[in-house]
């Protein structure tokens, strides 16, 4: 398997995509965080000295879609059309599910800025609520659903 990420010399490259034809691109990410009962009773009641921890989530998810580029290295800059994030309350764990979908019409896949998304979003709720509980645990950030380009549609199955 060729390594598309390395020159003829074996020096890093970032893929050309000029010859792609331009399509419908999404990308859905989910990924969880798993919380102290206190700290999600804190997040849930509005109730945290850095104020609310699920709408500010939302708003680091959607930087992190928007500056993949600058953070991995290879990634193309994209004209993005949609990005989305929801929150799924999980009482029972405690914690959180938080998805991103990430659009564009393009030459390249948005994975990438979906799974940067929810990186970004967890690590927020982490910050946000570390002074009650230090040893929350993200965890299963993954790729739920690709469609679009040449490798076509992924989509997870569910257990």
């Amino acid at each position: 398997m060729e390594l598309t990420h390395l020159d003829n010399n074996n020096r890093p490259k970032m893929v050309d995509v000029s010859d792609k034809n331009e399509t419908k691109r999404v990308a859905i990410a989910s990924g969880e965080i798993k919380m102290s009962q206190d700290a999600y009773d804190a997040i849930i009641s509005n109730n945290t000295k850095k104020g609310p921890v699920l709408q500010t989530a939302v708003i680091a998810a959607i930087m992190g879609v928007k500056k993949t580029s600058d953070l991995i290295p290879m990634c193309h800059p994209l004209l993005l059309s949609g990005i989305n994030c929801d929150i799924e309350e999980q009482p029972s764990k405690p914690g959180f599910k938080l998805i991103v979908t990430a659009k564009l019409n393009g030459q390249t896949g948005v994975e990438m800025e979906a799974l940067t998304g929810v990186s970004v979003g967890l690590l927020t709720i982490y910050d946000m609520v570390k002074a009650i509980d230090k040893s929350m645990v993200i965890s299963n950030i993954q790729l739920e659903s690709k469609s679009g380009g040449k490798s076509g549609d992924f989509k997870r199955e569910q257990i």
